[in-house]
């Protein structure tokens, strides 16, 4: 009984430890941090078996890696840092300030206008705001703030409209800019025959949580991204399904 009353308190922080890292990855899934962070853990491992075993000269390195590598990380992974802060504090936008009628009047404009794109050989990039602010990306484009319908989308995307290059965001019902940046992948294993506005839409999943759809030019197809995973050759029912399923398993 001494025994059990001495190791529990240690074992239930040893517990808790591993609970938060493993949200911490599950955190940082399908983005650059992940494979970081598992090295990180793996790094903290070594440290307490050279502590345990007193592997002196190894012990003093791994403690001065740790203190340079502080502001190393701080640098590099600012972006996750703030997007991991703000969703502390941030609902759902698309799919929290809509009516199950409403999100099918919004959607059933989206993907009627990607069924006619593809069906016409135009290319688009239409991203869905979800929890994770796009502010920063709205502003990286022209200023639209109107409300979504399908002709507007296909206008935008007409050849040789100045803003058909970029892509779309969409904001709580409302088309707030279009010819928007968005980062591209630097993941190599992609398929070349994927051209920039997938591997935009890849880059962006990894950062955020936002929905992004692809319409073929060369394919004359629809995919829809979402945290770095690709669904390919939807139709515009099943394009429907994917992104009500995808608000759904998030509430």
């Amino acid at each position: 009984m001494h025994n059990l009353v001495l190791y529990w308190k240690p074992l239930t922080e040893i517990l808790i430890l591993w609970f938060i890292l493993y949200q911490i990855l599950l955190f940082f899934e399908g983005t650059r941090a992940g494979q970081v962070l598992r090295g990180i853990i793996i790094l903290f491992s070594a440290f307490f078996v050279f502590q345990k075993f007193n592997f002196t000269v190894l012990d003093w390195l791994l403690k001065k890696l740790f203190g340079i590598s502080v502001i190393a990380l701080l640098v590099i992974f600012y972006p996750e840092i703030r997007q991991g802060l703000a969703k502390l504090g941030k609902r759902g936008i698309f799919q929290s300030n809509l009516k199950k009628e409403e999100l099918d009047l919004v959607l059933g404009e989206i993907t009627e206008a990607c069924e006619n794109l593809s069906r016409n050989k135009i290319g688009a990039l239409i991203v869905i705001e979800k929890i994770d602010p796009l502010a920063s990306y709205i502003q990286s484009g022209v200023n639209i703030d109107a409300r979504v319908s399908s002709e507007l989308i296909q206008a935008i995307f007409t050849p040789n409209n100045p803003l058909h290059d970029g892509a779309m965001v969409i904001q709580d019902k409302r088309i707030r800019s279009a010819g928007c940046i968005l980062p591209l992948t630097q993941k190599q294993e992609i398929n070349r025959v994927f051209g920039t506005r997938h591997r935009a839409a890849i880059g962006l999943s990894e950062e955020t949580d936002a929905m992004i759809i692809v319409v073929s030019q060369e394919r004359q197809d629809i995919s829809l991204v979402y945290k770095g995973k690709m669904h390919k050759d939807l139709s515009q029912l099943e394009l429907s399904q994917k992104i009500k399923e995808i608000i759904n398993f998030n509430k």
